[in-house]
C-alpha cells in the first residue's frame, strides 16, 4: 500500500525538480551567452531566430531559448511563438531527471537511447557542447566532471568562479524580472 503512495509522489517531485531546472538552464542559457565568448562563437552561427527547445516527451516540462544574433541567446519560458528548430526530447521524466541531476551525461543518456532529436544532428551536437560548458561553468568541478563528456582543461578557477558568478547573477536577475512581471 505504502507504494502505491510513494512512486507517485517521487514521480511529481521528479517532474517538480525537473520543471525547476529546465527554468534554470534557460536563464543560465541566456546569462552565459552573454558572459562567455566560446559560447558566443559556438552559437553565432545560428541563424537569427533559431528556436532551441528541451522538452519531456510527450506534453512534460520544456525549454525554450532563441538565437538574438551574434551568439546571444534569450530563454522564451516553456511556450515558442512559433515551431521550433531543433528539439532534443526525453522519452521519460526519469531520464529527464537522471541527466538534469547529474547522475547521468547527455551523452550516455542519448546512447541509452533515451532522448530524441527532432532536427538537424549536427545543431544538436552544437547544443549539447553549448549546455556541457554552461555545466561546466555553474558546477562544482566534481560534479561537472560527472555531467559533461570533458572538463574543459583550459577552464581555471579564476575564470571559473567569475563567470559562474556572472551567470548566477543573471539568473537571478532573469528571475526577479519574471516575478515583477507577474
Amino acid at each position: 500500500m505504502i507504494a502505491r503512495v510513494i512512486k507517485p509522489v517521487s514521480l511529481q517531485a521528479r517532474r517538480l525538480y525537473v520543471e525547476v531546472m529546465f527554468q534554470v538552464m534557460g536563464r543560465a542559457l541566456q546569462g552565459i551567452s552573454e558572459v562567455d565568448e566560446k559560447i558566443r562563437e559556438e552559437t553565432r552561427v545560428l541563424p537569427k531566430g533559431f528556436l532551441f527547445e528541451m522538452m519531456v516527451m510527450p506534453a512534460g516540462p520544456n525549454l525554450i531559448v532563441e538565437h538574438q544574433g551574434e551568439g546571444r541567446l534569450r530563454f522564451l519560458g516553456s511556450s515558442a511563438p512559433r515551431k521550433v528548430d531543433l528539439s532534443i526530447q526525453f522519452k521519460h521524466i526519469a531520464h529527464a531527471f537522471l541527466v538534469l541531476s547529474f547522475q547521468e551525461k547527455t551523452a550516455t543518456s542519448f546512447a541509452n537511447d533515451r532522448m530524441v532529436v527532432d532536427g538537424d544532428l549536427g545543431t544538436a551536437i552544437r547544443m549539447t557542447r553549448v549546455l556541457n560548458r554552461l555545466e561546466a561553468f555553474i558546477l562544482p568541478k566534481l560534479v561537472a566532471s560527472r555531467a559533461v563528456k570533458e572538463y574543459p582543461a583550459d577552464l581555471g578557477l579564476p575564470e571559473k568562479l567569475i563567470s559562474a558568478a556572472k551567470i548566477y547573477l543573471k539568473v537571478a536577475t532573469t528571475f526577479i524580472e519574471t516575478a515583477r512581471a507577474s
